[in-house]
């Protein structure tokens, strides 16, 4: 449903609560993605191709994340709230769609990008409600590290450390969210602490964040993508390119290959003379963004 300037608030009132992060720190972590956010953004950026953008961005994104031996489990919405479809009329008119999914039934292009997931191999759950209460409660459980979303109602639905912009782009800047830090800065408990205009409905806000998803998460799998029916799908029935998937495959095995051979290296060759970038990663430098007399911190420090 999103929190107006919730974002904002947490850069100004609790910086120290905000990391910036790279791609690769994420190695080995199980990410709790929310896939209609990733959905809407393939979309809304190729919108002539409405249908197939968002089944060859999940294709190269997922591919990008499984290279980082990053575990990624998409998370599917379910029967929207009915707090939540006022919004999402206003999302549909924005975006020029038609009225929005209030039955939670998936849609055609949904049910395609659910068969591309599985032959990618990696795990998919349905949520019964927003897909983001369950990606909050993956977290919460232990049963993954993180959620990835641009959807700020992740953190008051429980996440206590929240993604965004993890879009597999070369040098793009990954912004990482600690609950449990912005929390403690504001002074607030997840039921809430301040006062609220009288005519504000918080009683079933906070139990709609508060309860969330209640289901129980099957167990986790990850398998080998099946390229051949991965090439069915996109490319016999879809149209695209044969070269371009198949290539794309190709430099996925090299480089998770690449990566299994680095990981054997470290764990039984020689010990070797240490370079000084060894012990200290190169970072890019942050513009300082001013906000009046507060300051963001050009980065953050690196977790241990």
């Amino acid at each position: 449903m999103g929190i107006t300037k919730l974002a904002d608030l947490i850069r100004i009132a609790a910086p120290d609560a905000i990391s910036y992060k790279d791609i690769s720190d994420y190695t080995g972590k199980v990410i709790a993605l929310d896939t209609s956010i990733i959905m809407n953004q393939f979309r809304t950026a190729v919108p002539k191709l409405n249908f197939l953008s968002p089944m060859t961005g999940i294709f190269f994104r997922t591919l990008t994340f499984l290279e980082h031996d990053i575990k990624p489990v998409f998370v599917f919405d379910g029967k929207p709230p009915g707090e939540k479809l006022a919004v999402l009329e206003r999302r549909a008119e924005t975006a020029g769609w038609g009225s929005p999914n209030r039955s939670g039934a998936a849609s055609s292009q949904t049910k395609e990008c659910l068969q591309l997931l599985k032959l990618l191999g990696v795990p998919i759950l349905q949520a019964p409600g927003d897909g983001e209460a369950l990606c909050a409660r993956l977290v919460s459980e232990g049963t993954a590290d993180a959620v990835a979303s641009e959807d700020m109602d992740t953190l008051p639905f429980g996440a206590g450390l929240l993604i965004r912009q993890l879009n597999a782009k070369k040098d793009s800047e990954v912004i990482e969210y600690s609950l449990p830090k912005i929390l403690e800065k504001l002074k607030l408990s997840q039921e809430e602490t301040h006062p609220v205009p009288h005519f504000w409905q918080y009683q079933e806000a906070r139990k709609l964040f508060l309860e969330g998803a209640r289901t129980v998460a099957q167990e986790l799998v990850w398998t080998e993508p099946d390229e051949e029916g991965l090439v069915q799908l996109l490319c016999t029935t879809h149209h695209v390119k044969e070269p371009r998937i198949r290539g794309r495959m190709v430099k996925f095995r090299e480089a998770r290959e690449k990566k299994r051979k680095e990981r054997e290296e470290r764990k039984s060759g020689p010990s070797r003379q240490m370079r000084m970038e060894d012990f200290f990663r190169v970072t890019r430098k942050r513009k300082q963004q001013m906000d009046g007399a507060e300051a963001v911190p050009s980065k953050a420090s690196k977790k241990t």
